[in-house]
């Protein structure tokens, strides 16, 4: 899985991440079938070693994806990579405006779309000590982009660093 945080394992496939199993299952079949290297024995050169490459992209993609625990894993780096992207950042809410959810341990806030933007308080408790450790200057505010849990929107969230969060979670 050393090249999945560059590669699109399900785009490798045709697939998207919605598809079943055994549709992942048809689709990796159809392109070993088209890209084994035995079916281009007969091909110049450079076909022939561009097939392998594919088939071999294809047949890693297949392993990953192919295997329920490993996909879940995939699936996990995938969504924690989109979160890191920039996002156009639609408002920037206040950690203090959020609802406490004590039962999901998470900060809650609503989205426009009715969906929700959620920031646990282990998260809260990270970002503001990775902050203390790095910066020694005196900055009292800090933020993490989050995005809403069914739309494109993201806000900026942001607390003093001198705030007590919700810390009875496990």
């Amino acid at each position: 899985m050393c090249d999945t945080a560059e590669t699109d394992l399900y785009a490798v496939l045709g697939a998207s991440p919605s598809d079943s199993l055994q549709q992942l299952r048809h689709r990796y079949q159809q392109l070993a079938l088209q890209y084994h290297p035995d079916r281009l024995g007969g091909q110049c050169s450079s076909e022939a070693e561009s097939g392998v490459k594919k088939f071999l992209e294809v047949d890693a993609a297949w392993r990953v994806l192919g295997d329920q625990n490993s996909r879940k894993q995939y699936d996990l780096q995938r969504r924690a990579q989109e979160l890191k992207q920039d996002w156009p950042v639609d408002s920037t809410v206040y950690l203090e405006d959020m609802t406490w959810d004590q039962d999901g341990c998470v900060y809650t806030y609503s989205c426009r779309c009715g969906g929700g933007f959620n920031v646990s308080s282990a998260e809260v408790e990270e970002e503001t000590q990775t902050r203390h450790q790095d910066d020694e200057e005196e900055e009292t505010c800090r933020g993490v982009v989050v995005c809403c849990d069914t739309c494109s929107l993201s806000v900026c969230v942001t607390w003093s660093l001198h705030r007590k969060t919700q810390t009875w979670c496990q």
